[in-house]
């Protein structure tokens, strides 16, 4: 007989209660990661490549899935998707991809704390942080990824602020708002892309891949936030991460609600809060990494993290306690360190 897989838990952010996940592929991914990526591993190359991510993307938004489920409140009501959040008629919204790249209402849906000290989550998504210095609390290396590996060869001349950073990753799971958010204010130093695979974020695949985020395609922006109206929390990245079935990132930063999006630059200002770019659909991760003793992340991640009642996957498979919390973009999720709190 074969063994039923684990499952996959998380905390709900507003009433602390324990969620079950329901795993989007879940036995297809396990297949792959584990069978397909042990022997056969040129196929398995081959299916987490670009081109063939996109191709699964579309068969599954477009033709397989969408066929089955006809009618837009249908759709949204399988996709657990609050209809009044969206920006567009519902009656629109008629198939997956177009639920997938919905807008919603983040200005009164997702408000943002007025505190310039905070920042804010740059997605609807489930959250772990964690530090790459040893000596923090919240030491978890080499586990999501690699510095080094992830920020690529073209990183700046920053990677060196980086080497202690504590860091935050934000898994978003299909059925989510899919337009990430700025976390913080700043002026762009540097911005890129990083060629790479299209792993899946599914947690057993990441339980299964070593450092599988600095292995994906992905975007890098570099936001120096210690400049005139910045948040003054150092130099912050903010790497989005392509995952299987996802066809692209498109960069659209919008001031003003989705008005007059644009491309990233350098010496752009980005405001905290505002729409910065949207997924294509598939599964997809932000990752933010923050200066260290810049940062301190809000009591309440912290605490369902270390939670031992709650059945995660990545505590499973990393031997050590690392629950998500459900999170809305633009809500808080760390506070500037005054400057006499810092740590020599």
């Amino acid at each position: 007989m074969s063994r039923m897989p684990a499952p996959h838990q998380y905390v709900e952010r507003n009433s602390g209660h324990i969620c079950d996940e329901e795993l989007y592929w879940d036995g297809a991914i396990r297949f792959l990661y584990s069978s397909v990526r042990e022997r056969a591993p040129l196929i398995f190359s081959a299916l987490t490549s670009r081109r063939m991510s996109s191709v699964l993307g579309f068969l599954n938004y477009e033709l397989f899935v969408s066929s089955r489920l006809t009618g837009s409140h249908r759709l949204l009501h399988a996709c657990g998707i609050d209809a009044s959040e969206c920006v567009a008629d519902p009656a629109s919204l008629d198939t997956l991809t177009k639920i997938f790249e919905r807008k919603i209402r983040y200005w009164e849906c997702r408000p943002m704390p007025a505190d310039e000290t905070l920042v804010v989550s740059p997605a609807d998504s489930r959250v772990v942080c964690g530090s790459l210095a040893d000596t923090s609390l919240l030491h978890v290396k080499g586990k999501f990824f690699e510095l080094e590996e992830l920020l690529g060869e073209r990183h700046g001349g920053q990677q060196g602020r980086f080497a202690n950073a504590d860091w935050a990753v934000f898994r978003l799971t299909p059925e989510k708002y899919h337009y990430s958010h700025v976390a913080v204010a700043g002026v762009v130093a540097d911005f890129y892309e990083v060629e790479g695979a299209n792993h899946s974020c599914n947690p057993s695949a990441v339980v299964e891949v070593a450092t599988p985020y600095s292995k994906n395609r992905r975007t890098v922006t570099l936001i120096d936030t210690d400049v005139p109206l910045g948040s003054r929390v150092g130099m912050v990245a903010m790497i989005e991460v392509a995952a299987l079935m996802i066809g692209g990132i498109v960069q659209c930063y919008s001031k003003n609600r989705y008005e007059s999006p644009c491309s990233i630059e350098r010496g752009m200002f980005l405001e905290r809060g505002a729409p910065k770019s949207r997924y294509r659909p598939g599964g997809s991760t932000d990752i933010l990494l923050f200066e260290e003793g810049r940062i301190r992340f809000r009591e309440d991640l912290l605490r369902n993290q270390l939670r031992k009642d709650v059945k995660s996957r990545f505590s499973t498979g990393f031997a050590l306690p690392l629950v998500e919390t459900d999170v809305r973009v633009r809500s808080a999720i760390a506070e500037r360190i005054a400057i006499a709190e810092r740590i020599v």
